[in-house]
Order: C-alpha cells, then sequence, then structure tokens
C-alpha cells in the first residue's frame, strides 16, 4: 500500500511537470509560423495559442482513450506493474522532453509516449503484452500525416505562390487573388477544425446531418468556399488600405488559433493519459489483476483535462520554448544565412541532395527586417499555408481518436511551404537541410531511447518498490542538470546573441 500511495503521489507531481515540458517542446509548433513571418510578438502570440489550448483540452476524449488504453494490454497486469509503467513513463519523458527542448530540438511528445508504454509493458510483462496492431496503426497514422502535410504544404503553397508571387502588399493582385484564397483556407479549417475534430460535439452533429449529409460535403464545401470569398472581397472592397496590409497575417493568426485548439485536443493524451489512468486505479481499490475494464470504464472529469491545459500552456513560456523556435524557424527561413546547427555528416548528407537537386531561384519575396531589426523569416501567405495545413491534419486526426504528432506535422509544413519556395538553394541552405535531416534522424532516435529506457526504469520502480522509485527520481534530476550544463553550452555557442 506504501507503494501504491507513493507511485500515485509522485505519479501526479510528475503529471505536472510532463504537462509543463509537453507545452515547453511543442510551443514552437504553434507560434512558429506567425513569429517568423512577425505577424505578432512572440509573447502575445503565445497568449493567444495558450488561451486555444485550454479550449481544446476540453475536447481531446478520443484521444485520451487511445493513449490510455490501447498500447498494451491491462488485464495481464497486476495494479503494482500497472503503476510502475505509468510512473516511469513519467520519468523518461519528462526528461527526454526537456534535453530536447534545451538543444531547440523540436520532437514528437506523441512517439515518446507510445513507444514509451511499448518499452514499459514489454520489459515489464513480456512481448506478447503489447498490442501490437494499435502501436502499428499509432505509428502508420503519424507517418501518414507528416506525408500528408508535407505534400499538402508544398501543392498549396506553390499553387498560392504562383497566384500572388512577391506581391502579397500590392493592392491589385490581392484584390483579384486574395478572396479565393482565403475562401479555401477558411473552408479548410471550418471542415477539418469543426466538422472533423468536432464532430462528437451535439450541435456539430445535427450540422453534419442537417446539411452535409442531406446536400452532399462538395456542394456544401463548394458553397462554403463561394460564401467565405465574398466576404474577404467585401471586406478588402471596404476596408481598403489595411485590409490589404493584414488580410494574410490575419489569416495566420486564425491558423495558429486552430492549431492551438488541435494541439490541446491531440497532445494532452501524451501529458495527461499516464497519471490520470495511475489516479483511477489507485481510487478504484482494485485487487492484483482486476483491471480488465478500468481503463474504459472510469471517466476523466473535464476540470482534470482544463487543468492539464492550463499547464500545457503555462511551459510555452518558458526560455527553451523559445530555442526550440528560433531553431525551427530558421530550419525554414528564406534568409540566406542563419545561426543553426546540424552535425558535419547531416550538412554533407544535405550537400549531395541540393546537388542532384533542382535548381531554381527563390520564389519567396526579398528577405527583410522589422523596422526594429527584427528578421522577417518568411512572409504572412507562407505562414498562413504552414498554420492552415497543419491544424487541418492535426484535427482530423484528432476527431478519428489518433494521437499524431504536432512537431511531426508542424515541421514537414515548414519543410514543405519553404520546398515550394525554393528557399533551399543559395547561402547557408545545406545548413538548413542538414538541420532538417538532424532533426529526423533524432525522430528516429528518440523511440529507441524511450524504449529502451523506459524498460529499464519499469523494472528498477517495480522490483525495488518504494526504493526504486526514489531511485528513479535521483536519475531523472541528475541526468536534467548535467544535459542542461550541455545544452547551455551549447546555446552559447552557437546561438549566442542571434534573432
Amino acid at each position: 500500500m506504501n507503494f501504491l500511495l507513493i507511485a500515485v503521489i509522485v505519479g501526479l507531481a510528475f503529471l505536472i511537470w510532463d504537462c509543463i515540458e509537453v507545452g515547453r517542446n511543442d510551443a514552437a509548433n504553434l507560434v512558429n509560423a506567425v513569429f517568423g513571418a512577425r505577424v505578432m510578438e512572440r509573447r502575445k502570440a503565445v497568449y493567444l495559442a495558450g488561451a486555444a489550448v485550454i479550449l481544446g483540452a476540453t475536447f481531446a476524449a478520443p484521444v485520451m482513450e487511445t493513449a490510455r488504453k490501447g498500447i498494451f494490454d491491462p488485464t495481464l497486469l497486476t495494479v503494482q506493474m500497472a503503476l510502475a509503467i505509468y510512473i516511469s513513463v513519467y520519468f523518461v519523458d519528462t526528461l527526454l522532453l526537456y534535453t530536447f527542448s534545451a538543444f531547440g530540438m523540436p520532437v514528437s511528445t506523441t512517439a515518446c509516449l507510445v513507444f514509451e508504454l511499448v518499452g514499459a509493458a514489454m520489459f515489464l510483462a513480456g512481448f506478447d503484452n503489447v498490442n501490437w496492431p494499435k502501436v502499428g496503426s499509432v505509428t502508420t497514422a503519424i507517418f501518414v500525416s507528416i506525408a500528408v502535410s508535407g505534400v499538402a504544404s508544398f501543392m498549396v503553397m506553390r499553387v498560392f505562390r504562383g497566384a500572388i508571387q512577391t506581391k502579397y502588399r500590392d493592392r491589385d493582385t490581392l484584390l483579384l487573388h486574395g478572396p479565393w484564397i482565403c475562401g479555401a483556407i477558411l473552408t479548410c479549417l471550418g471542415w477539418f477544425m469543426i466538422f472533423k475534430g468536432m464532430k462528437n460535439v451535439a450541435f456539430v452533429k445535427s450540422i453534419r446531418s442537417g446539411f452535409f449529409e442531406k446536400y452532399g460535403v462538395g456542394l456544401v464545401l463548394l458553397l462554403m468556399w463561394a460564401g467565405f470569398t465574398f466576404i474577404v472581397h467585401m471586406i478588402l472592397v471596404f476596408n481598403h488600405r489595411r485590409g490589404i496590409d493584414k488580410l494574410f497575417s490575419v489569416m495566420a493568426i486564425l491558423g495558429m488559433i486552430c492549431m492551438a485548439f488541435a494541439f490541446g485536443q491531440n497532445d494532452l493524451a501524451n501529458a495527461a493519459s499516464p497519471g490520470l489512468a495511475a489516479l483511477n486505479l489507485w481510487q478504484s481499490g482494485s485487487e492484483l489483476g482486476d483491471l480488465a475494464d478500468l481503463a474504459s470504464k472510469i471517466p476523466i472529469p473535464i476540470w482534470a483535462l482544463t487543468g492539464c491545459g492550463i499547464l500545457m500552456a503555462s511551459g510555452m513560456f518558458s526560455s527553451y520554448a523559445q530555442r526550440v523556435t528560433r531553431a525551427e524557424v530558421n530550419t525554414g527561413s528564406q534568409f540566406e544565412h542563419v545561426a543553426l546547427y546540424a552535425p558535419n555528416w547531416c550538412r554533407r548528407l544535405a550537400g549531395v541532395l541540393l546537388r542532384f537537386g533542382p535548381k531554381h531561384e527563390s520564389l519567396a519575396p526579398t528577405a527583410d527586417v522589422t523596422d526594429s531589426g527584427k528578421k522577417i523569416h518568411y512572409d504572412a501567405l507562407r505562414a498562413s499555408v504552414i498554420t492552415a495545413v497543419s491544424a487541418s491534419v492535426i484535427a482530423f486526426a484528432s476527431g478519428r481518436g489518433m494521437p499524431v504528432s504536432t512537431t511531426y506535422v508542424a515541421f514537414a509544413a515548414v519543410l514543405g511551404t519553404g520546398a515550394a519556395d525554393c528557399v533551399y538553394t543559395g547561402g547557408h541552405a545545406d545548413l538548413k537541410l542538414g538541420r532538417a535531416v538532424w532533426v529526423i534522424a533524432c525522430w528516429c532516435i528518440a523511440p529507441i531511447i524511450a524504449i529502451l529506457a523506459t524498460g529499464l526504469v519499469a523494472n528498477i520502480v517495480y522490483h525495488l518498490a518504494v526504493p526504486g522509485i526514489f531511485l528513479a527520481v535521483l536519475l531523472n534530476f541528475g541526468l536534467r542538470r548535467f544535459f542542461k550544463k550541455r545544452a547551455d553550452a551549447h546555446e552559447a555557442c552557437y546561438h549566442g546573441g542571434t534573432d
């Protein structure tokens, strides 16, 4: 009983920390577009995105259920085994996310969670305990979401750039092309955010049955596009210069809000599901082997989801979150020279890819700076495409109860739009592309670390009981201090004094 009580207390404490770490790392995915385009100050963008994260957390139930009970079979475990698995996930996850954030590396909290659960369950309860079909479906969803985000962002950006070109402030050009472009973005966001991402909400169900099912999805979406196009055109006509200047900036901000809402829906499961499941097990008072229906029958209250959303939003204000934002923005920057780190082998591989790739001049507008000297890494049109595509992909997956990676989706959108604008052509192109290679390589390394580390920690916690919990806590804090020193030195060397 002492083990159960201490495990739950430590698990809830690490739940709080893990929510903060998820917000710390994934903050870049929410604000990088509007920050990189200098549409909003970073702090204001984080406040706005944080509010959307909290709101989206209240609609996280389908994803929460997938993450909470789908990775391993609880019927084969004792309560002690289950608690050892859940808190071991937190011991590894908080350290892994903290370290990646400290080095400015965006990592998938979804992939970390899934493979941490796999490692703990496999090494503690055996290979057969893992629900491999579910793991396969989640992994497939992650890879498909990356491909869809990258390809869709490239195609959409190429079409929109072909229409606007570099005349994103020209009144005649925006009057001609701005309305239908913004109409398409608004239709896409509306369809995926509301009618897919929130399809289980009562009023959304009534709208779907009253319009989409009655008249057909294609016709309703076409009418939505026409309506949004007309509204945007009238706004531009009556607002003149101000509407022209702010058109795509508003689209980028709206896309960021939708993306943050989808993030709250999807990534809440990564931080909250193990701790809340552990609390449910302790509250149930179940005896050994009596876990068959606990994961599915014990509901998670709305206040708990909202509280976890607030914790995730708070992590977005940390200095390490700014490192992730800056590094990701620089990777897709239209500036030829940027401050980034990539291993030599990544730069050499990027050089090979660039040598055999197509040779085009950059299609992006001329690189510029703000009045205060801040770099504008890409224009508002590109920022709006990044946020709109990312939000749509994440919301669609959330509506289907699949925990996909916000990090992967957003990073793929940055690379896809950058490739469409041909920003990887001159200057530090090998460094920017090399950084992308390094990030993707770390995405492949992180699951291996997650499996092995969590399997080891789970055995320590289960077999040593209370002393094992305290040993795991000491290891967590000791390694955290070690990596903090290394990361701070790395930051000073490669990014000190840069923007």
